[in-house]
């Protein structure tokens, strides 16, 4: 005897009723949705149907039918005649009053644009949603199993290069995660009903069909029949018979994101992104040089891991491992010998994660340094894929300060070199670090590390997506591919050059204040270029325009002194600096350019709060530098507590601050009331070190009486 999946909804008697009493045929499969996905979200049934209230409309609008739904252009348009229905019905039940029932018909109308958006929002397409859409373009019944399971038959036949693509920017690990996150859902609300059905029975009966509880083992049986009601409401929601086609054979038309290796590279990626920059949405350089599509395939049939990988079944223990996570040989054959572009991408992504997981971490001097392969990863595509020098990189295990300028700076790749690694010479190190005087104790100390990270670089260079010659390595062509995929499948705004090149001057601005200097630079300048000459004084004001608005909106996270370096990078001309002087945020630094290209400025010419917006930064990077003295001092006697703001001796600070109140009129209190006012978030550490520290008793005072605004201000910004 089959049990039944249909849910105790009213459905039938709703349909008819509507039918009756309004004239109108509704759609089953929309109206089935609504009232279903209603009732499993705790509506009330005493009057024989879900009722609906305004928060239940928004959320199964907006969070249900755009992930379990696929509504052909008239299914869509009916979804709020059925809401509307409900309501009129449930109003003549006696459920409802005049207010109420008007204030349900309006939440119905506010909901409606959202839901349609949702609808047709790539981003929330799962697999059945996906393959619905497609069989039914083809002309195949939804409603008819067997020609659904045909269909699916015929479409695991068809070439890889002759499928469909999924839209743009969408990859098959979000749908994996969609689609199971969706899925999850569905079974904690059928559980929820299960339960709410068990503890009181609605005077309209079971929501569920009686579970077999009188089976051997109930919990299984329980659970069994909850999976098979999702099921069926799947398929009737998408194509009948549509989940049971896309598993066990043709599980790899809608894999979970366990059959996805790179699936957890990509969480990986976001965890580095979000300790870096805290948002995902912080974008990063594009990558120096992506792969023709064409290409792809001959560059991961080339790579040692992948090929060996592909030729087996001779394959040691450790590689088989591999091979059967990534499906090659197997499944996954068929994308190595006939896979679109972003397929072999995605194939090559779940090798490199793979070979990832199965490094060692390196490790610098008493542990306290480390450094893995997604990390590695993720610092090459951090610095817009430029290469990088395997001795600085081990560098960062000591406490070397490494000039900013060069930490970001490509290495130059070598013509020739050997194989086998040799950490560069004490010469070849104080160029490489900027830090001169390197000799070969220095060498000896940072051998041991050098060499461990170019045997871990080594071992992801046989993935084809690293290499290394000599002292320097990088991402390949097709290893920027790959991690661009990766970061995406991880959330992270990875924005191609084309993008780039789209931006507004304010997006432009607020991206490369986080990349490398020169890549920040030259976008500036192509900007610039793009809209009106680089040379062009005009052509720069939408960039200085950016600069101090984005200071404005974000006082501790925009440090105008950087964005102005970068522009001077740039080759921003005088006549747009000149332009800038009287701009009460970046007027001072303006003028410091100006007057570094020898040209005549008067202090006069710029605006107090500029004078002081710029005095705040340079302040607070005085106080960065005794806090490291301090650190390193502390470190050097075993001490690793952090420090608190107070305990950090204002070393350079204090003699600093004294120099520039001499000169600011109205002397130190006012210059201090100056900071507060100009950057209260950047004078902030500041006035802390003036109030515990400063000798003078009327200058603590003063700081001490400004924290207090300061703070309130600080909090007005960051709101």
């Amino acid at each position: 005897m089959t049990r039944t999946t249909a849910l105790n909804t009213g459905l039938d008697d709703f349909l008819a009723w509507a039918a009756r009493e309004r004239g109108t045929a509704l759609p089953v499969r929309p109206a089935d949705a609504v009232l279903t996905l209603l009732a499993l979200r705790g509506a009330d049934r005493r009057s024989g149907v879900p009722e609906p209230t305004p928060q239940l409309v928004a959320q199964v609008l907006h969070e249900d039918l755009p992930e379990l739904l696929w509504a052909s252009d008239d299914e869509l348009a009916a979804v709020p005649a059925v809401l509307t229905a409900l309501a009129d019905r449930v109003r003549a039940a006696g459920r409802l009053n005049a207010k109420r029932h008007t204030r349900l018909l309006a939440a119905i109308d506010e909901a409606v644009p959202g839901f349609r958006t949702a609808m047709a929002d790539p981003a929330r397409l799962t697999w059945p949603r996906w393959y619905a859409s497609l069989l039914r373009a083809d002309g195949t019944d939804p409603g008819d199993a067997d020609a659904v399971r045909a269909w699916v038959d015929a479409y695991e036949r068809t070439p890889h290069a002759e499928r469909p693509t999924l839209p743009e920017s969408l990859h098959r690990f979000e749908m994996a995660g969609r689609t199971f996150a969706t899925r999850a859902r569905l079974a904690e609300s059928l559980l929820a009903a299960f339960a709410r059905d068990t503890a009181a029975t609605s005077p309209a009966d079971r929501l569920l069909p009686a579970p077999p509880l009188d089976a051997d083992r109930p919990d299984d049986a329980l659970g069994a029949e909850l999976e098979r009601i999702a099921d069926a409401l799947t398929d009737r929601w998408t194509a009948t018979g549509l989940t049971q086609a896309l598993a066990g054979p043709h599980a790899g038309l809608a894999p979970s994101p366990e059959a996805l290796p790179h699936a957890a590279l990509a969480d990986r990626m976001l965890d580095e992104h979000l300790d870096y920059y805290g948002a995902s949405s912080i974008p990063l350089p594009p990558p120096a040089r992506l792969p023709a599509p064409e290409d792809i395939r001959a560059l991961l049939h080339a790579a040692p891991l992948p090929a060996a990988l592909a030729a087996g079944p001779e394959l040691d223990d450790d590689l088989r491992e591999i091979a059967e996570r990534c499906g090659l040989p197997g499944p996954a054959t068929a994308v190595w010998d006939e896979g679109t572009p972003q397929e072999l991408v995605e194939l090559a992504a779940d090798i490199l994660a793979a070979q990832v997981e199965r490094l060692p971490t390196v490790t610098g001097p008493q542990d306290s340094w480390s450094v893995d392969g997604a990390h590695l990863l993720y610092a090459l595509y951090e610095r817009g894929c430029t290469p990088d020098s395997v001795a600085r990189k081990a560098s960062d295990s000591d406490f070397a300060e490494i000039p900013p300028e060069l930490e970001d700076a490509p290495a130059g790749v070598p013509a020739i070199a050997t194989a086998t690694y040799e950490t560069p010479s004490p010469e070849e190190l104080s160029a490489l670090l900027g830090l001169p005087g390197r000799t070969e104790a220095d060498r000896e100390e940072l051998d041991p590390v050098a060499h461990s990270l170019a045997a871990l670089v080594d071992r992801l260079a046989e993935t084809g997506c690293v290499f290394r010659r000599g002292d320097t390595y990088g991402l390949t062509p097709l290893g920027s591919a790959v991690m661009r995929h990766v970061m995406a499948a991880g959330q992270v705004a990875v924005p191609d050059a084309d993008t780039v090149a789209g931006w507004d001057a304010e997006q432009t601005v607020a991206a490369v204040r986080n990349w490398p200097q020169r890549i920040a630079a030259r976008t500036l300048a192509d900007w610039a270029a793009r809209n009106g000459g680089a040379d062009s004084g005009e052509a720069w004001a939408p960039v200085l325009a950016a600069v101090s608005e984005a200071k404005s909106l974000d006082l501790h996270g925009t440090r105008v002194r950087d964005c102005f370096d970068l522009l001077d990078l740039a080759g921003i001309p005088v006549a747009a600096l000149r332009t800038a002087l009287a701009d009460p945020v970046t007027g001072a630094e303006a003028r410091r350019l100006l007057l570094a290209r020898g040209e005549d400025v008067s202090e006069e010419s710029v605006p107090p709060n500029a004078t002081a917006t710029t005095l705040a930064e340079k302040l607070d990077r005085l106080w960065m530098e005794d806090m490291r003295a301090y650190v390193t001092e502390r470190h050097e006697d075993d001490e690793t507590r952090i420090p608190a703001l107070d305990e950090i001796p204002p070393t350079t600070l204090l003699p600093a601050f004294d120099e520039e109140s001499a000169a600011w009129p109205g002397g130190a209190p006012a210059l201090i009331r100056a900071l507060a006012t100009a950057d209260p978030l950047t004078a902030h550490r500041t006035l802390v070190s003036l109030r515990d520290h400063h000798p003078d008793k009327q200058v603590a005072g003063a700081a001490a009486q400004a924290l207090k605004p300061a703070r309130r201000a600080a909090g007005r910004a960051r709101r």
